[in-house]
């Protein structure tokens, strides 16, 4: 999932010595640094989705309360998007990327105590905090290598540092298959009572616990050379904080129509996401154990991967706003294909949406705020805020599917309707936007 930011680039002052001809700082090693901030908030994004099936059975959730993880995460985005946007403004990208990754570590050892007590609020609660500090870390990225290089590839960088987000999310899954799903535990939540229970679900969420206390100690090295480089950059000027002003921009018939779909569209590939480990272990489907269903998570984030590669190639030549459309459609075609099928086919073509997803949250960034032009800053804010459906449509989709006894094929059909309105989006903006005025 690719994230915009709220902040728009900065100015350059000549009194600096780092600056060159051009208006750009060449600090290569900030570069890489970046690089490792959109391959760790990726993964982590993704790493619930692996997360969400280990805390369903040890605390013996429904689907809607498992759920609950995604909502307290994308959350995150409505409550942090602006505020972070603001802290950043004041302290600058360098100290403000570094208070992001403080706050994600914190995050990360909120998870110590929420073990040991086997108390499932608590582990919501850290991955509240954990978000916290995604959603500051991403108001910064974009915006910062966009800065670190020269202006004529400033596209080329920012789709190479997607890259290393798409390959966090395809990364993350797989390795956390293998060290939270892989428990060898004999019995099940649901044969235990009392002290044995909370025992149990204390020792089997202690591989959740040091999965995060690797990315912790990662976050920690990553926030010191963030941190030793805080003056590296030259003075910013960002530009007047128009705080909540932005929203007058929903106003408008187009970007209000983008936002909505941003909202959906996040929502929709969270939701499937959330739910391929328990779909793909059904009997009618691949009947996969936990841990081998959780590995070919990274097949649906590896297909987004794909297919943003691809995609920047084809929306060279073809118009956007059909590719858009066209995406969602095969989207709807694949959920309708696994939902009608069994075996292989039902698997596999779940997993081919990831595939389809891959231009969408670009795409509709884009053709939203074409021709904002002073306000595209306020606009990339409001968007940032569209990203809490990842929040509210996966819990709609897990009431769905408790209210119909578990039937993961009929809350599919949730995400199904996100995309037919994406499509539809696509289809009205595929026509140029005409220019905002005042």
């Amino acid at each position: 999932m690719a994230i915009t930011s709220a902040i728009p680039n900065p100015g350059i002052s000549a009194e600096t010595s780092e600056e060159v001809p051009g208006g750009y700082v060449d600090a290569p090693e900030l570069r890489y640094f970046v690089m490792a901030l959109f391959f760790i908030f990726g993964g982590i994004t993704s790493l619930n989705d692996v997360i969400i099936p280990k805390l369903k059975e040890l605390f013996t959730l429904s689907y809607t309360q498992a759920m609950l993880v995604q909502f307290c995460f994308f959350t995150a985005y409505a409550i942090i998007g602006i505020p972070g946007a603001m802290l950043v403004r004041k302290v600058g990208y360098m100290r403000g990327a570094a208070a992001g990754l403080v706050i994600m570590i914190v995050g990360c050892l909120a998870f110590i105590p929420a073990s040991q007590t086997a108390t499932y609020w608590l582990f919501l609660a850290a991955y509240f905090v954990l978000a916290a500090g995604v959603v500051i870390v991403q108001v910064v990225a974009n915006p910062l290598i966009s800065l670190l290089g020269k202006p004529a590839t400033t596209s080329s960088r920012l789709t190479f540092a997607q890259a290393f987000n798409s390959l966090g999310t395809t990364i993350f899954p797989i390795a956390g298959s293998v060290l939270i799903l892989g428990s060898l535990a004999k019995v099940s939540a649901h044969e235990l009572t009392g002290p044995a229970l909370d025992a149990y679900r204390s020792n089997e969420s202690q591989a959740i616990v040091h999965g995060y206390l690797g990315i912790a100690v990662a976050l920690a090295l990553v926030a010191a050379a963030v941190w030793k480089f805080r003056n590296r950059l030259p003075p910013e000027q960002h530009g007047e904080d128009s705080g909540f002003a932005g929203f007058d921009l929903l106003k408008r018939a187009r970007f209000g129509y983008g936002a909505l779909c941003i909202f959906l569209y996040v929502g929709a590939e969270v939701s499937i996401g959330s739910l391929i480990v328990s779909y793909l272990m059904q009997d009618h489907v691949l009947a996969l154990p936990e841990q081998s269903a959780g590995k070919l998570i990274g097949l649906y984030w590896g297909g987004a991967m794909v297919g943003r590669f691809i995609g920047s190639a084809v929306l060279r030549v073809l118009n956007p706003g059909l590719v858009l459309a066209f995406n969602a459609c095969a989207a709807i075609a694949l959920l309708g294909i696994s939902m009608s099928s069994v075996g292989t086919l039902a698997g596999y073509s779940l997993l081919a949406v990831g595939l389809m997803n891959s231009v969408m949250f670009p795409t509709i960034f884009s053709l939203a705020c074409e021709k904002l032009g002073a306000r595209a800053a306020d606009g990339s804010g409001i968007i940032n805020v569209a990203i809490c459906g990842g929040a509210l449509v996966p819990l709609a989709t897990g009431a769905l599917a408790d209210l119909t006894g578990g039937n993961l094929e009929i809350a599919l059909v949730l995400p199904a309707i996100c995309y037919a309105v994406i499509a539809g989006f696509g289809l009205y903006a595929r026509r140029p936007a005409q220019a905002l005025h005042g």
